[in-house]
């Protein structure tokens, strides 16, 4: 009876009825209040000095790091180090005394800077013998991961490599252009120095080294070992660094350094430990607390108890709708505001699963079948594509070769190998109109091989739209068509003329022969052809093509044949300049 009579109070009636029952909260506020400002100034003060601290660590840090990569740039100006390193000794003994003539730039480096462990140049010189700091680059050295790491970056700077148990600054010394040799210099620091830095730094947390891409190579806990979780084969993503439920996160980057633009210091605090003392004097707090609430507490559960079931239980069914569960919530015909709430939520529910039903699950059930589709179809177009061009050269090989056995097939097995290594590397969809054109030459050359004096081509292309993207392998059905199905078969020689250019918004691709051309019927029938979304059966070419063109450009490209019987073809092809994704 009490509690039906609760649920018809007004909410606001309770909240009054709760207010003049519980007249000791403004005390309790106060102390929560003083306990909340003091936990946050001591926080603030913590992290300001962790702050400090990890400023402090990374000023230490970079000055050590630049030492060193001053070294490594010291070296790779020094004029007799590179002539050592890059002539040809005529002896053993001509080696030791050029060796010796550098020597003290060696002792000068193991003598004054305490912060490097190691100096070792290595070089693929193979006159040079090994000694302390100069020793041979073998191939085991090449496929070591620090040499991988610098083989593409710019040789005039030095490199950061960093590993859980070492710090290296590396740089080549060479640029294959211009030198024979390659020479790469490896500056290990001293581990004992960064650890002794470490240990007289202030900061009391977990610490991170972070390279450019945001992975950690190096880490130390805040109890003075390495972290675990980074190993030799292995590095820590930002997201996957460990941290307590509470942490204080302070990162440091290094900005307009050239060997350490991009990495990063981390620091993690954990809170807890931090203000320790704090929560220990806000136990107290909370002991007298509790003391104080206990009374209102039981009255305010005989209040709440009418806000708190029905509250729980329109909880429970919201929570249950992300599960697609759209069960109403019972009504008994309360008139206070959670009364209503429960209402206007039932007919919510009763919305949203129509319209989930009637539009949503059907319209995505729709689209992805379509997606799977349109994925399918294009990548069964890619997968045939490329050996049926591979065939043809391989046979128009394999007929010249049983027919005359000449040198020139070489030249013809280099340009099937561009046409190969094409076809296995181009990954992504659209190639660009040059990588195109080479794909098209290499093609040419092949038949020319084949066809001997009897066949003559001619390109013509527009060079400001050489790096325009196109659908790859959308121009060589073509020129295979005008070569084998057009010029085969005549007495004479066969002239291919290929034209590039652009029109406007359209990148316009011609080709045209002097071959046995094709008939209207044939036209025709080709026309039918390219328009039936039947499969494509064993005739591939052009046929791939203009199923690829439509899936990337819809209907906004166009394609045009003109063709006279024994006078010659012309196939024209235009294209859009417009941005294309391919599923």
């Amino acid at each position: 009876m009490l509690n039906f009579r609760f649920h018809h109070l007004k909410l606001r009636n309770k909240l009054i009825f709760i207010y003049i029952v519980c007249v000791f909260v403004p005390i309790v506020l106060t102390n929560v209040m003083f306990y909340h400002v003091t936990t946050i100034n001591i926080k603030n003060q913590k992290t300001a000095d962790a702050d400090q601290a990890i400023s402090l660590l990374k000023a230490e840090l970079g000055a050590v790091i630049d030492d060193a990569a001053g070294i490594s740039y010291l070296y790779s100006i020094d004029k007799q180090l590179n002539n050592h390193l890059n002539i040809d000794h005529a002896s053993h003994d001509r080696y030791v005394e050029s060796l010796n003539a550098i020597s003290n730039l060696f002792n000068r480096a193991d003598k004054e800077y305490k912060i490097i462990s190691s100096i070792v140049i290595m070089s693929d010189n193979p006159t040079i013998l090994a000694s302390d700091h100069i020793i041979k680059l073998e191939d085991e050295m090449r496929n070591t991961d620090w040499y991988h790491q610098i083989n593409n970056i710019n040789n005039k700077y030095p490199y950061l490599y960093v590993t859980p148990d070492s710090i290296s600054v590396i740089q080549k010394l060479s640029d294959l252009k211009f030198e024979a040799y390659e020479h790469v210099i490896k500056i290990d620091l001293n581990m004992n120095y960064i650890t002794q830095l470490l240990d007289l730094s202030s900061f009391e947390g977990d610490f991170y080294f972070l390279d450019p891409t945001g992975q950690a190579r190096y880490g130390r806990l805040a109890s003075g070992q390495p972290s675990d979780q980074i190993t030799a084969g292995q590095t820590l993503s930002l997201d996957e660094i460990r941290r307590p439920n509470k942490a204080i996160v302070i990162g440091k980057q290094y900005q307009n350094n050239r060997s350490l633009g991009g990495w990063t210091l981390y620091g993690v605090l954990d809170e807890e430990k931090i203000l320790y003392d704090v929560m220990q004097s806000g136990r107290l707090i909370l002991w007298f607390a509790g003391i104080n609430f206990i009374v209102p507490t039981i009255v305010i559960m005989i209040v709440s108890r009418s806000i708190h079931t029905r509250t729980q239980n329109i909880l429970k069914h919201m929570k249950s709708v992300k599960g697609k569960n759209f069960a109403r919530i019972p009504y008994n015909r309360e008139r206070d505001e959670v009364g209503e709430l429960a209402v206007e939520f039932n007919r919510m529910s009763e919305r949203i699963e129509n319209l989930i039903n009637d539009v949503y699950v059907a319209e995505i059930q729709k689209k992805e079948l379509e997606l799977r589709q349109r994925q399918a179809q294009l990548h069964a177009l890619h997968s045939q594509i490329n050996p049926h061009f591979l065939f043809n050269a391989l046979e128009t090989i394999r007929m010249r070769s049983l027919m005359k056995g000449e040198t020139q097939t070489a030249k013809t097995i280099q340009n099937m190998a561009k046409i190969f290594r094409k076809s296995i590397l181009w990954k992504r969809s659209f190639v660009t109109i040059r990588e195109e054109l080479e794909l098209m030459e290499s093609f040419l050359e092949i038949q020319k091989y084949r066809f001997d004096s009897k066949l003559e081509f001619h390109i013509e292309v527009d060079q400001s739209i050489l790096d325009v993207e196109i659908p790859k392998m959308a121009f060589l059905p073509f020129v295979e068509n005008a070569s084998i199905h057009g010029i085969e078969n005549i007495p004479g020689i066969g002239y291919i003329t290929i034209q590039i250019a652009q029109e406007q918004e359209q990148i316009v691709f011609a080709i045209s022969d002097n071959g046995v051309g094709i008939a209207q019927e044939k036209i025709d029938e080709l026309q039918r052809y390219f328009h039936e979304d039947d499969a494509m059966g064993d005739s591939i070419g052009m046929k791939n093509v203009m199923t690829r063109l439509k899936i990337c450009y819809g209907e906004s490209f166009h394609f045009a044949i003109v063709s006279v019987p024994n006078n010659g073809t012309r196939i024209t092809l235009r294209l859009p300049i417009t941005q294309k994704e391919m599923p």
